[in-house]
């Protein structure tokens, strides 16, 4: 197979688009004619646009010249049979507990997968009916349920996180379960909500085919623990499930987790997080300010996205889960409570643009919370989702504001068209959101519009509110076996255990815990 020693090359976002175009830039690099290029194959791809004149596309690619099909993409995972092996209950199936699934199965181990929420078919039944403001099922919404918060909330696979683990495999994963090829080398990945139920019911059947068990509508009321060593777990209908380890990766919305935990005498820590607003501006606003251009930006480049972070009075005010052409969806898990998140389709085509626009907030934050002791960060958290409730219209409905008037005081006599499918209501955010939090967003939207001139508008509107960019709480557990400090089998995982901050971090970390535990029941073994 001839394919050219992988090349490097610099295109306009119109040669990108076109293959036929791109063949003859690629051509010219390479002295030969367009003819000859059969294939080409990405391997990486980011868009450059801080230039005025002209935005700029890297690629990488593989260049294939002789008719010989591109080699197949390698899949590293080689699942066993563990219908009879020793058993590892998961409580949670987003991707922490999926992920970990997965890897235990490449390992030869059995993992039972306890989901308190319902299988990703029937739950979009659930969050359509709140989407038409029928009503909340607390079990079934866009926070819980089979595939976590990220399957009906977008879906990024991009991550910061320097943790110890092979990213690259969690993106494997996912193209082998049915992920678009676009995962495998665009510079910040996205699934899309459109596509992850798909994908999250191909791993189940994955997980089912070998061997595992998955539970839905299970949700775990009890750890059950002997002399500090968990012995298995009990649901809230009963049911027990025993088994020597037990990886816990319920996501950073399971209260209830965190309160059975202290009630059991668990140890809990407290720690940084942030809370804020959803802020949406018109997609073509955005793509204006980012790339520069003027009425049309043409069809040749994606919805542009942005990422902001300042610093007022001493703490982050930043961006978060920037979703470009998508949609604001109400994120609430509990009554009384007016919680809103962001998703994109995989085409990221709607005509707005959101993004979380949160304060950091540290423990010390917290002292009016201190009797609440190490839970003050959830009660803080609770209180902020019911002040939205009350400001909002009831139901899902959720207090708005143009954004130019919350910096301003103002309360907006109307408010412009949203994606936001419940429904807003002009709500004075201004005036209820708490002071510490509220000033440092206003600052914090000047600093932002002058890094992006424009993005201080009344044509812009804050959505109330966003609170679960992650969790006040932290689990402890030994940093070397990943086991809770005091209990013996027990692994605190994922975004709810305080140790990611999104899906492939999550997935990083489920994948590690899998294989603590392998090494442990190894290590048993040989002495």
């Amino acid at each position: 197979m001839a394919i050219h020693s992988q090349i490097s090359i610099i295109v306009t976002p119109e040669q990108s688009s076109s293959k036929e175009l791109l063949k003859g830039e690629i051509a010219k690099k390479l002295g030969i004619k367009k003819s000859a290029i059969d294939k080409i194959q990405i391997v990486k791809k980011s868009i450059d646009a801080r230039s005025r004149k002209q935005i700029k596309v890297n690629l990488t690619l593989n260049v294939y010249t002789d008719g010989t099909p591109m080699a197949p993409i390698h899949y590293p995972f080689i699942y066993q049979d563990v219908k009879d092996s020793p058993k590892v209950i998961i409580v949670g199936a987003g991707p922490a507990g999926l992920f970990a699934a997965l890897r235990l199965i490449e390992l030869g181990l059995k993992p039972i997968v306890l989901e308190r929420g319902k299988e990703v078919s029937e739950r979009k039944k659930d969050i359509a009916l709140l989407n038409r403001n029928n009503g909340l099922n607390i079990e079934s919404n866009y926070c819980f349920g089979e595939g976590g918060a990220g399957t009906f909330s977008d879906g990024k696979l991009f991550t910061r996180s320097k943790k110890r683990g092979n990213g690259e495999r969690i993106l494997l994963n996912f193209h082998q379960h049915g992920a678009q090829d676009e995962i495998l080398f665009e510079a910040h990945p996205h699934i899309g909500t459109d596509k992850l139920p798909t994908i999250i019911k191909n791993m189940r059947q994955t997980i089912l085919k070998y061997g595992g068990e998955v539970h839905f509508n299970a949700k775990v009321a009890e750890l059950l623990i002997e002399n500090n060593e968990i012995q298995g777990v009990k649901t809230s209908d009963g049911d027990l499930f025993y088994a020597s380890n037990v990886i816990l990766a319920t996501g950073h919305s399971a209260r209830d987790i965190y309160h059975l935990l202290d009630n059991q005498g668990i140890a809990l820590e407290a720690k940084g997080f942030a809370m804020g607003v959803r802020i949406e501006h018109p997609q073509s606003l955005i793509d204006k300010i980012q790339y520069h251009c003027n009425d049309r930006c043409g069809n040749s480049l994606p919805a542009a996205s942005y990422n902001l972070v300042t610093q007022v009075n001493g703490r982050g005010v930043y961006s978060f889960c920037m979703c470009p052409g998508g949609f604001i969806v109400p994120a609430s898990t509990y009554e009384n409570e007016c919680v809103v998140n962001g998703m994109s389709s995989s085409l990221r085509n709607s005509k707005f643009a959101n993004s979380g626009f949160v304060v950091e907030i540290r423990p010390e934050d917290l002292t009016s919370y201190a009797k609440y002791g190490v839970l003050a960060g959830l009660k803080f958290q609770e209180e902020y989702e019911h002040l939205s409730f009350v400001n909002g219209g009831g139901n899902a409905v959720a207090p708005a504001q143009r954004v130019k008037d919350f910096v301003d005081g103002i309360e907006s006599k109307d408010l412009p068209q949203t994606s936001y499918i419940p429904g807003v209501i002009s709500s004075p955010m201004h005036s209820w959101i708490p002071p510490f939090i509220r000033e440092r967003l206003q600052e914090g939207l000047k600093e932002f519009d002058k890094k992006m001139k424009g993005y201080l508008t009344n044509q812009a509107i804050i959505v109330g509110v966003e609170s679960r960019t992650s969790s006040p709480i932290r689990i402890p557990r030994n940093p070397e076996t990943l086991q809770h400090i005091e209990i013996n089998g027990l692994y605190p995982c994922g975004e709810g255990a305080g140790y990611a901050g999104g899906i492939t971090s999550s997935a990083v970390d489920g994948e590690l815990c899998a294989e603590r535990i392998f090494a442990k029941l190894n290590s048993l073994q040989s002495i």
